[in-house]
This record gives C-alpha cells, sequence and structure tokens, in this order.
C-alpha cells in the first residue's frame, strides 16, 4: 500500500477539481489512487479513500505505540527503574476479575460468569 503512494498520481488544480469532483472521488475510491490538487504548482491537498485513510491512520498509531514503547524501555534502563507488573497496573484501575465460584444454575459447556470488583 505504501508504494502506490508513492508513486506518481494524477494531479489536478483546484479549479479543474471543482468540475470534476465526482470522477475524481470515484476514482480514489475504486482505483485507491490518491489525487492531489494542486495550487500554484504546489500540492495542497489529496483526495484518497476512506478505508485506505483509516489503515493510514491505524499504522501511524500503531508506530506512535512502539515509539513510545521503545522510549518507555529506553527510560526504564537509563534510570533503572522496573516494570510495573501488569496486575498491579489492572488492580490500581479496578480491572481485576474475579471468577464466581458457584456453578448452580448455569448450562453445561457455559463459561463461569465473572464480577467486576470496584472501589
Amino acid at each position: 500500500m505504501y508504494a502506490s503512494y508513492m508513486s506518481p498520481t494524477a494531479a489536478f488544480s483546484v479549479s479543474e477539481a471543482r468540475q470534476q469532483l465526482a470522477k475524481i472521488i470515484d476514482r480514489a475510491h475504486f482505483d485507491h489512487t490518491p489525487i492531489y490538487m494542486v495550487r500554484r504548482g504546489r500540492r495542497v491537498a489529496v483526495i484518497i479513500d476512506a478505508a485506505d485513510l483509516d489503515g493510514i491512520l491505524a499504522l501511524a498509531e500503531d508506530m506512535a505505540d512502539i515509539r513510545a514503547a521503545e522510549s518507555a524501555r529506553a527510560e526504564m534502563q537509563t534510570t533503572g527503574e522496573t516494570p510495573i507488573p501488569w496486575e498491579q497496573i489492572k488492580a490500581d484501575f479496578g480491572l481485576t476479575w474475579e471468577w464466581e465460584s458457584t456453578h448452580a444454575g448455569r448450562r453445561l459447556g457455559s463459561p463461569p460468569r465473572c464480577t467486576r470488583n470496584r472501589r
């Protein structure tokens, strides 16, 4: 997907785009081709398929999460801090779960119910 966005694609002046907007939207949607809008020879906007944009945004969010995790690991190495156990984090936010010990009224094969601990 990245390579297709980096390849040369069509560009329209803003005034041309106004006249051919439906055609441009269809091309971006069906061909998954970004269509650039140009003003005074410079790209100022782009029309892309909405699903393609969602994918790009999801990848960008994933990359931001990866970088934040790498930064946190580097900070822990620098400061000598140890990670907080996941069970402790869940407990701090009241997200621990307790399985009900009774099986009364439960159909065979159904999972046990759980209740949320609240503070």
